[in-house]
């Protein structure tokens, strides 16, 4: 099992107040032989005629040594985990959990722009202090 990200305990708190029931922690995908462990499920309920809404959160820091880096592997990690979402629980959405420096670092410039473009990811934007969620970018 993967170790948890710096930012996990935060993310998990700050969906509970965003109004979802964690689910999963970590939400497990298997795909022929191999295991993959998103960071953490959710739902929540939309009410009784509209049922619930599921999504998978993979939570990063973009603390390491390379800013590109850690981008390239965050979304090469959110394409895999995507496709195999797709075909095992394609009612589950995906997203990216990112602090809100990271989205203006990387997400406001022109890089992370075409990435949300051509909606290579969906972020959720968390205020790490405040254990809350700023922003849904799907």
């Amino acid at each position: 099992m993967p170790a948890k990200d710096t930012y996990h305990d935060v993310v998990k708190n700050a969906l509970v107040k965003d109004g979802w029931t964690i689910t999963d922690d970590p939400f497990h995908l298997k795909w022929g032989a191999k295991d993959m462990y998103v960071d953490l499920g959710a739902e929540r309920i939309l009410g009784a005629e509209k049922g619930q809404t599921k999504i998978a959160v993979e939570i990063k820091s973009f603390m390491g040594p390379s800013e590109m880096d850690d981008l390239e592997k965050a979304v090469g990690q959110f394409v895999l985990y995507g496709d195999v979402l797709a075909q095992v629980e394609p009612d589950r959405e995906l997203f990216l959990a990112v602090d809100e420096k990271t989205y203006v670092d990387l997400f406001e410039e022109p890089i992370g722009k075409l990435l949300l473009e051509k909606q290579r990811v969906r972020l959720v934007i968390f205020e790490a202090k405040a254990e809350v969620i700023r922003q849904w970018n799907p």
